[in-house]
């Protein structure tokens, strides 16, 4: 072989090697995986505690507030006080009053980057506690769908997006959290301004997985109780597979019971990194319209199908029109989902 068609097939060698990840993904090992639909209830415990707002302490000198005067802001996370780890909202409260006004370090996550602070408590007249004025909170609670199960390795993921806290719009820091099992009661449907909601009962003293992650794309963990988990195994879809046209979505509106429904896949967004949002979804199932106006809280993470295959779940409804919405694509979900 000339040197010139040596490095001709080393050339092309090598850029089948580069494109393996992408052909491997599409062909010789799309992962399976089920799909699920099930609601459930969520529970989440921040790391750290999540400054939400600040309010003025009255004292016996006048009203102040010293979380805003030593620099905190909404949306900072605090993780220590002093020395002390905090991750929840007594401990905070009990080093307060432990320290009795003196000066303290305050420790917070601010735009993923630490800042170092120096605040000092107030004593608030009415109930004679040491108050920082500012509005904290250590955990969130709600009704969401499961995505799917991984038989192989126990994982699953759901929502299709990040539970965010509801005054700052942040993602909640994760330090643990559980999916229960849930019977959902009834639906508050959706209309033009009013998304609506499933109404859901969550049995407290079980729980059916621990949650690792809280992302963009989803929340993830490892199901504890893989019996809870009915269906076969279907092939997730690249990419390129997906396209407008007739899919349908898994969801739970009532009771434990999962049903199929039509939808319409509208548009493909082309990928962005910095943006979850896939794909332009129609609901078009009458009885899926009639029972809940189209797409409403708790249904994020139920499972899109499009020719035998998962494309995705459903992640918001616009607001404007609760019979379309957004989904995410299964591949931005099983990557996460991985790491």
């Amino acid at each position: 072989m000339g040197a010139s068609a040596a490095r001709f097939v080393g050339l092309l060698l090598a850029a089948v090697l580069a494109m393996w990840p992408a052909v491997s993904a599409a062909h010789a090992s799309a992962p399976t995986v089920i799909p699920v639909g099930r609601a459930v209830g969520i529970k989440l415990f921040s790391d750290g505690v999540v400054v939400v707002g600040t309010s003025d302490i009255a004292t016996q000198e006048g009203s102040v507030n010293p979380a805003k005067a030593c620099g905190l802001k909404e949306g900072d996370i605090i993780t220590h006080i002093n020395s002390t780890e905090v991750d929840t909202i007594e401990e905070v409260s009990a080093l307060l009053q432990e320290l009795e006004g003196e000066a303290m370090s305050i420790r917070a996550i601010r735009d993923d980057k630490q800042v170092q602070l120096t605040a000092t408590a107030a004593l608030c007249a009415a109930d004679g506690a040491y108050k920082l004025g500012a509005w904290i909170r250590d955990s969130m609670a709600g009704i969401g769908t499961v995505t799917f199960y991984c038989p192989d390795s126990g994982a699953f993921g759901a929502l299709g997006h990040g539970i965010n806290d509801v005054d700052t719009a942040k993602l909640m820091p994760l330090d643990s959290g559980s999916i229960l099992p849930a019977t959902v009661a009834g639906v508050e449907k959706g209309k033009a301004g009013d998304p609506g909601q499933l109404q859901g009962v969550f049995d407290t003293d079980s729980t059916l997985g621990l949650l690792s992650a809280n992302t963009d794309g989803g929340v993830f963990g490892v199901m504890a109780d893989s019996g809870w988990v009915e269906g076969a195994p279907v092939e997730a879809a690249v990419r390129d597979e997906v396209e407008p046209g007739e899919a349908t979505i898994l969801s739970n509106i009532s009771g434990q019971r999962v049903e199929e429904y039509a939808i319409r896949i509208e548009k493909v967004f082309p990928q962005r990194e910095d943006d979850c949002r896939d794909y332009l979804l129609k609901v078009t199932d009458p009885r899926l319209l009639e029972a809940t106006g189209g797409i409403v809280q708790g249904m994020s993470g139920s499972p899109i199908l499009q020719n035998g295959k998962i494309v995705g779940a459903v992640t918001h409804v616009l607001v404007d029109d609760p019979t379309s919405g957004y989904g995410i694509w299964v591949g931005r979900m099983l990557r996460q989902c991985d790491n």
